[in-house]
């Protein structure tokens, strides 16, 4: 039986955190990684654009390569495009949400950071997460343009500007709170970093665990073995960009116990574009 295959979509990098999540709970499986740099980034474009272009890019890939499954690596597209996914592709499609629900469960001073992009940190989705999960916290959020991009330069070999990052992030530490949600996959790649500037938060909680869960639970039920085969791990994740991939991507991977494959970038353009 060949390894069951997975693709992570996201605009950006940060798409990277959840496939390393996969890695290390399924290494059976085979990984596929399709960012939509050209694209990048979604927070600020029309809900139709980032529709038509996720659905085009990642319908192109499955033209050439079939998948089993399609996690949606990505906290703004998985608010509008899982619908429209589900229904062209005809397979299990995985969205991501902030893990607020764990984050409230894990707090021990009820004071609680959701660390998102402004887009995730003003949608009614989120309100709904805090109202039904952490309504018994103290909840402080903050959405920051930069920290999506400084993740993006961290994995192209770039230093995080740990000054400029402290300042970012400056509303938690005077709230006092001891767990802050990373309801961005890039952010959990900058978590060192964070760590280093917030050092009082005692636990940092993202969705990666939950995702790799979910995907396991949803072969599984397909009949497909993701735990019991290294045939995935050995054949490297191949990646595709549809504009440029990080210059350094390939010295980045193996931080994340992910094995470099192919990667193609400029992968098809900009030609996503409606």
């Amino acid at each position: 039986m060949s390894a069951p295959h997975v693709l992570v979509f996201d605009s950006g990098v940060g798409g990277l955190s959840i496939a390393a999540c996969l890695r290390t709970r399924l290494p059976g499986v085979r990984l596929s990684y399709l960012a939509d740099t050209a694209g990048f980034p979604y927070g600020d474009q029309p809900e139709a654009t980032v529709i038509h272009r996720c659905v085009n890019l990642v319908e192109r890939l499955m033209a050439d390569v079939p998948v089993d499954l399609v996690v949606v690596a990505c906290n703004t597209a998985s608010t509008v495009v899982l619908p429209a996914l589900r229904e062209r592709l005809g397979i299990p499609v995985v969205g991501v949400v902030p893990a607020i629900k764990p984050a409230a469960a894990l707090s021990m001073n009820g004071r609680l950071g959701v660390l998102a992009t402004p887009a995730t940190v003003r949608r009614p989705y989120t309100d709904d997460l805090i109202l039904r999960f952490a309504a018994h916290c103290d909840v402080t959020r903050v959405g920051h343009p930069g920290l999506v991009r400084w993740a993006e330069d961290k994995v192209a070999g770039q230093p995080v500007p740990l000054e400029a990052l402290r300042e970012a992030v400056r509303p938690l530490g005077d709230a006092g709170v001891d767990t802050v949600v990373l309801g961005c996959t890039h952010y959990p790649l900058i978590r060192d970093e964070l760590a280093i500037v917030l050092p009082e938060v005692r636990h940092w909680v993202d969705s990666g665990e939950a995702i790799a869960r979910r995907v396991a639970f949803l072969l599984q039920e397909a009949g497909l073995d993701a735990a019991g085969s290294l045939k995935g791990c050995e054949m490297g994740m191949t990646a595709r960009f549809s504009g440029a991939a990080p210059a350094a991507l390939e010295v980045f991977l193996p931080r994340l116990g992910l094995e470099p494959g192919p990667v193609r970038d400029q992968w098809p353009g900009s030609t996503a574009a409606p």
